[in-house]
């Protein structure tokens, strides 16, 4: 029982974690969370690019930064860069399908980081996407 109530607020923590100050007139990020070893959107993960989406739609002026990361938990440092390189790609692709325009969009791939609580390393495995700023 513990242990899934740790699991349930996971996200949240991790949320908390991730969130970078905005710039005046920037929204805050929005995380996408991905699987050990993948760049694939699941459908949580989707879910957040499509209202990021219609966020960055509703700011037609503003850049969408698109920042990639890996755990430092497994793989290769060139491996974890690759992988945070494709999940930022793989999330920019969804955001120019989802009608965002690619001009706006810019990936910026930070490489593995090492999570802050090892046994939970989800929230280095994220992309965050950043609109304004």
């Amino acid at each position: 029982m513990r242990r899934r109530l740790a699991l349930l607020a996971l996200p949240l923590l991790a949320l908390a974690a991730c969130q970078q100050p905005a710039a005046v007139g920037a929204a805050p990020a929005s995380v996408v969370f991905f699987n050990q070893d993948s760049a694939a959107l699941d459908e949580s993960g989707a879910a957040v690019v499509a209202q990021a989406a219609a966020l960055a739609k509703e700011r037609p002026g503003q850049a969408v930064r698109v920042r990639g990361f890996a755990a430092s938990t497994a793989g290769t440092p060139g491996f974890n860069q690759a992988l945070a390189n494709a999940r930022a790609q793989h999330v920019a692709d969804h955001l120019a399908e989802a009608g965002v325009e690619r001009s706006r969009i810019r990936i910026e791939p930070r490489g593995a980081l090492a999570p802050s609580d090892p046994s939970f390393p989800t929230e280095a495995r994220r992309v965050e996407i950043l609109i304004g700023g």
